[in-house]
């Protein structure tokens, strides 16, 4: 079974590289088949180069700007069973591709394939928050898989493809730029088969988009855009900033002085968030976050609120229903 990797890169000769050592790797190993796509998404910087330093790595030039348009373009050139769709600031985590291959191997009707991001530039706060996020999301992929039956998750930039299935839709469509083009393909896949997320496949990645917008309005940026894609078939906005690596320290505080400031206001409002969150009946959230992604992150966390007066008897509250949920997570990995 070959495995293409396809990376859009626009102005990434910062991040790139490591994302590329990372596949190489893996290729290095030769335990499998693998193919490295860097699509060069219009850029002005050295990325071209810098894709063309590394032994094996093919290039594709693609002139039209856009997230969906790259994707495409490595997609038409691709010759891999598997298409796996990473970001050029992704690295992959240990065995991550021993896990694309196994489960695609066990499940020949698998679809799609999907994890979340790490963020490994970002706080243990951020992180935490994030995570919440993350398990939002995957209460809404279980409605929406399960219950409603119109759609599923992927997580843009760690989501893995199995072409037969990408040419049966035509691919990707680049109509969306940027926003939904993952809620978007995964809609369009969903009627095709098993489209699956899963905590199992966490891939690292930069978190300055997240830095540089803030967590409240990225979580708004993102919820839109998912609703707007899953509803009416388009994305909510089609504008969005390009957040690229500052080349010095006095760029880097010039470009991000104005996020600083706002993300000041933003800690009161996350602060309060996290506790609506464990309070407001996040137990499967909580729990995830405790037993998967960034467990040293999240066993701190539990520490500190085993010793709050307060949220030591959510967290008690907790324990005692994890068998519960454990038993639901098991049911939803034999319907898969």
């Amino acid at each position: 079974m070959k495995l293409s990797f396809v990376i859009p890169a626009y102005n990434e000769e910062a991040y790139l590289p490591k994302c590329l050592e990372a596949v190489l790797v893996e290729k290095k190993k030769g335990k499998y088949d693998i193919e490295i796509i860097v699509v060069n998404n219009a850029s002005t910087d050295s990325t071209r180069q810098v894709a063309l330093s590394y032994p094996g790595v093919i290039v594709v030039d693609e002139p039209q700007k856009g997230l969906s348009a790259a994707r495409q373009a490595g997609f038409l050139v691709a010759t891999g069973d598997l298409i796996a769709n990473i970001d050029s600031d992704s690295i992959l985590t240990p065995n991550w591709t021993d896990k694309v291959i196994d489960t695609f191997t066990k499940k020949p009707n698998l679809v799609a394939l999907s994890g979340p991001f790490i963020y490994h530039d970002l706080s243990i706060l951020s992180n935490f928050l994030v995570r919440i996020q993350y398990n939002i999301d995957y209460v809404f992929y279980v409605i929406h898989r399960f219950v409603l039956r119109n759609s599923s998750l992927l997580q843009g930039g760690n989501f893995v493809i199995r072409k037969t299935y990408l040419d049966q839709i035509g691919g990707f469509n680049t109509a969306f730029v940027f926003w939904g083009e993952d809620t978007n393909i995964a809609k369009r896949l969903h009627p095709l088969g098993p489209v699956v997320f899963t905590f199992k496949l966490p891939i690292y990645s930069s978190g300055r988009r997240l830095k540089k917008e803030g967590f409240l309005t990225m979580c708004y940026k993102y919820s839109m855009n998912y609703f707007s894609t899953i509803i009416f078939d388009k994305p909510f906005s089609t504008s969005y900033l390009d957040i690229r690596h500052a080349k010095n320290k006095q760029e880097f505080f010039k470009t991000n002085l104005a996020s600083f400031n706002k993300a000041l206001l933003y800690s009161k409002l996350s602060f309060v968030f996290i506790i609506f969150s464990l309070m407001g009946g996040s137990v499967y959230m909580y729990n995830r976050a405790i037993d998967t992604l960034l467990p040293a992150t999240a066993m701190a966390s539990v520490v500190i609120i085993k010793d709050h007066p307060v949220l030591s008897k959510v967290h008690n509250s907790i324990v005692i229903i994890k068998e519960k949920i454990q038993v639901l997570e098991e049911k939803i990995d034999r319907d898969k």
